[in-house]
């Protein structure tokens, strides 16, 4: 039976970046009770960035779920990344962890070793980690602030998809978080939404440059999403309110995005 999400206004709550997945009101639903597998991706193995929560957080459980080895890499939300852990674990697949800031292209690339090493190839790449904050001038926007948001959204994107293209076989997939920014920018996010419009792009021109080697590439371009990001880089009045504008009047749950990132 269809769940019935809670609808705005949610409580008033603020974290700080990245935020907890913990600490929200109501708790996202990843999947957690909902998910059932049917073996469909079994004896894969995936390298899921920003895997510890929110959307990331939802694909792993569903990727577990239906019999596949995760790699989870995350900046440093060490109990939400332990709990997806488990969650894999309880499937009988295997979890590993990385902590680490995929803005380093060097640390991108130890991702991708890691998942090599320990998990014996990658079939699929989920490339989903993204950083965002608000700002209402772009006077505001620091210089610092610009370039980070372009490191982590895109720039990570490109030297984990190098690192791990030559260890994919035919039949393979990657996967990019887009975002409706990617065509319909919010003005309050316009670093963020920029960096989203040229995941569009790359996806695009990416599944060209692979469609020869058999990896296929696809997108995933979410409307607003239940994820600690709102709270932690969100105005407080926009997080009361956040997905009342959609025609559901809700914000999405990560749980409902799960399978879309399929490859």
């Amino acid at each position: 039976m269809p769940i019935d999400y809670p609808k705005p206004p949610y409580p008033g709550q603020k974290q700080p970046m990245p935020g907890l997945t913990s600490r929200m009101d109501p708790r996202p639903d990843h999947g957690e009770t909902s998910y059932k597998g049917s073996g469909r991706l079994q004896g894969m193995k995936a390298v899921i960035t920003g895997g510890d929560s929110g959307i990331g957080r939802a694909v792993a459980i569903a990727y577990a779920r239906e019999g596949a080895d995760i790699l989870i890499a995350y900046l440093s939300e060490e109990d939400d990344a332990g709990e997806v852990k488990a969650l894999i674990e309880g499937e009988g697949r295997k979890a590993v962890l990385v902590a680490g800031d995929l803005q380093d292209p060097d640390h991108c690339r130890s991702v991708i070793k890691r998942a090599v090493e320990e998990l014996g190839g990658i079939d699929i790449l989920v490339n989903n980690a993204a950083h965002q904050a608000t700002f209402s001038d772009i006077g505001d926007i620091s210089d610092e602030e610009w370039e980070m948001t372009f490191k982590v959204n895109i720039h990570a994107m490109f030297y984990l998809t190098k690192a791990a293209v030559p260890h994919m076989k035919p039949g393979s997939a990657i996967v990019n978080t887009a975002s409706v920014n990617s065509d319909m920018p919010n003005p309050i996010l316009l670093a963020y939404a920029t960096t989203k419009g040229a995941i569009q792009n790359f996806t695009g021109g990416l599944a060209q440059l692979l469609a020869e080697k058999g990896i296929r590439v696809n997108a995933v371009a979410p409307g607003p999403i239940w994820t600690p990001l709102i709270p932690s880089t969100m105005p407080e009045d926009a997080v009361k309110n956040f997905g009342k504008q959609v025609p559901m009047k809700r914000a999405g749950q990560p749980a409902e995005l799960s399978s879309s990132a399929f490859p």
